[in-house]
């Protein structure tokens, strides 16, 4: 095929069997799929923040894996489908399903008995559904996204803006990120909630 993704430091490579289902057989570069990807992710975007969605919904495996179709199903054949091989991050892929019912349950719980800020909710809900790694790409951009709904439709509180600028190239403000990630994997939220409002 000639696919050239280039992977730089928090990316999960895709398989060889992955990259088949690439829809835009014109794509060779990381950077043309960056802009097919970002424009479905704006359509995705236009799609959900003018939606009214109730605090069930959104923690459902149905919703989220929507999301992710619409954030990329104009570009990838297996979007909204979870991941079907192992990878260097995420739980194995016959637990997704039953790991993510968990994290949607304790987030529901969270909000239920206000364990947690709203932004803490949202960023630790974001945390969680990349450790699990559902998807074979744009868990990160799906997690954002994830957790800027759970603070505009559940909370009520402005969207998150993620250093001001996108994450998905080299960067300050990915190095910035992935640091705030790696962090909160070692079980210090603190860095990435600062981030998230930054």
């Amino acid at each position: 095929m000639g696919l050239n993704l280039g992977f730089i430091d928090g990316q999960t490579p895709l398989d060889e069997n992955e990259k088949v289902g690439l829809l835009i057989p014109t794509v060779t570069t990381r950077g043309e799929l960056d802009e097919f990807e970002q424009q479905n992710i704006e359509e995705a975007l236009q799609w959900v923040l003018g939606k009214k969605l109730s605090t069930e919904t959104i923690l459902s495996e149905k919703f989220i894996r929507n999301l992710h179709k619409r954030m990329y199903g104009q570009v990838w054949s297996w979007a909204g489908n979870f991941r079907s091989t192992n990878k260097n991050i995420g739980v194995d892929k016959w637990q997704i399903s039953v790991a993510l019912k968990q994290l949607c349950d304790d987030t529901l719980y969270w909000i239920n008995n206000n364990t947690y800020p709203p932004d803490e909710v949202a960023i630790r809900f974001k945390h969680r559904i990349v450790s699990i790694h559902c998807f074979p790409n744009g868990n990160g951009r799906h997690s954002r996204i994830m957790a800027d709904i759970i603070i505009d439709k559940i909370h009520g509180k402005p969207l998150f803006s993620w250093g001001m600028e996108s994450l998905s190239g080299q960067g300050y403000m990915r190095q910035i990120y992935i640091q705030a990630v790696r962090k909160a994997d070692a079980g210090d939220i603190a860095p990435l909630l600062v981030f998230a409002r930054s």
